[in-house]
């Protein structure tokens, strides 16, 4: 400001002598001006300052918060969230439903497109893997801030890689972890006495039990989990060079070799699958219902909290039981962004560094609740935060804590596309 008025000056006087004396009054003012700016940039540099600014300016905002609305419990968290949010900063959370997040991704990429750079209707996404792949890829998410949210240090990421990866791919500050969630399954306990524990046994146990199993149908995410579980599973004997491709990006040349295991295991299973593997159910819910009329005996999801939750509804009967695979379960982290042009971006890192606070994250892992297993690292919390988490009593239904003897790595999210076109051609045809 003060150099413009320096050349305003000069315009209208003629006069050297005052000239050189504005001048150097003005590099005087300048330097003072660019000595306090300095001196402000430090003061936000603190982690302490820099966290009470993006408070005071997130305050009284709307945010909308796009997430998959599909789970009744899930939706009731949210809720939960947003009047907690209410009150303690007066922000109004949003909850809009999805029934798919790409939805929310290209509504943010059409944003883009039409060069809406800084008022987007997406303030914060529900989102991991392939999506966010997508918005990483075209540079749709807003950069190096999650790792300045003050409980992201509770998750420990210094020692915890998995907070700091999604899929494989580096999250790089545009994510915030929200949870943890991982492959199950569960029986009906009066029909099953001894359930199958690895990928070969579950063959088996399909052979002799003929019709009791089966997935749902690609593009399903269950559906699909179930088909990455296998191929992991089925490249263990694989040198280490091959199983490396399954975390690094598809290339041409090496689809058809790292996806033909997987084809020749389902070729031998479908035969023994519920309607012979010809036909397939469409979703988890269907699962659930073929299992409660008994047409199945055993099922999985990746929302363990969801199986006692189905029992309580009288879903599913009071004989089932849950149980982890021992030869590993797909794992993964799910997170919260926040896309570049969001309108209210302030406000949404106030909503992700709730979602991470040991109240929010012990109400979300409350099996009653939602059960999603939290993200935060035990030892990094206070003895009475470590007191939220702690529970006597688990759902006969429930996963038992601590069962998951091994975890697998989610392959790179271009596998999913690989995968889910592979088995429409080979399979999806009238199905």
């Amino acid at each position: 400001m003060l150099t413009n008025r320096g050349r305003q000056v000069s315009n209208r006087f003629r006069f050297w002598p005052l000239v050189y004396f504005l001048c150097s009054m003005i590099s005087i003012s300048s330097f003072a001006v660019s000595l306090n700016s300095s001196i402000d940039e430090k003061d936000l540099d603190d982690p302490h300052t820099h966290w009470q600014e993006v408070e005071r300016l997130g305050k009284n905002q709307e945010v909308y918060f796009y997430a998959w609305g599909s789970d009744a419990q899930i939706n009731a968290y949210i809720q939960w969230a947003a009047e907690e949010l209410k009150a303690k900063y007066n922000i109004q959370l949003v909850h809009v439903k999805l029934s798919d997040t790409s939805e929310a991704v290209s509504r943010v990429l059409a944003e883009k497109s039409a060069n809406n750079h800084h008022l987007g209707s997406v303030d914060l996404i529900w989102i991991n893997g392939a999506n966010f792949a997508t918005m990483s890829e075209h540079a749709l998410l807003l950069k190096d801030w999650a790792t300045k949210l003050p409980n992201f240090q509770l998750t420990d990421p210094l020692n915890n890689p998995t907070v700091n990866f999604d899929f494989g791919i580096p999250t790089n500050g545009m994510e915030a972890p929200w949870g943890q969630a991982s492959f199950t399954f569960y029986f009906d306990s009066l029909a099953v006495k001894k359930p199958p524990k690895t990928l070969s046994d579950l063959f088996t146990w399909s052979q002799q039990n003929p019709g009791r199993f089966s997935y749902p149908k690609p593009p399903d995410y269950l559906g699909m989990s179930f088909l990455k579980y296998a191929l992991v599973i089925l490249h263990e004997q694989s040198n280490e060079s091959i199983r490396a491709q399954l975390n690094q990006p598809t290339r041409s040349q090496n689809i058809k070799t790292m996806l033909e295991p997987l084809w020749q295991f389902l070729d031998e299973l479908h035969p023994n699958l519920w309607r012979n593997g010809k036909h397939f159910m469409q979703s988890s819910a269907q699962m659930r219902r073929l299992v409660d009329d008994t047409e199945l005996s055993l099922g999985f999801t990746f929302t363990s909290p969801e199986i006692p939750a189905a029992v309580d509804r009288y879903d599913l009967p009071r004989s089932i039981r849950s149980y982890a695979m021992a030869d590993g379960s797909l794992s993964n982290t799910h997170f919260v962004a926040i896309p570049y042009n969001a309108s209210h971006p302030h406000a949404a890192q106030v909503v992700a560094n709730f979602l991470l606070s040991p109240e929010a994250q012990a109400h979300k892992q409350n099996p009653a609740i939602w059960g999603d297993k939290t993200v935060l690292v035990q030892s990094a919390l206070t003895s009475e935060q470590r007191a939220l988490f702690h529970s006597d009593n688990q759902h006969p239904s429930a996963l038992p804590t601590n069962s998951i003897e091994r975890t697998l790595s989610e392959p790179h999210p271009s596998w999913v596309a690989a995968i889910e076109q592979g088995w429409e051609r080979r399979y999806g045809a009238s199905r």
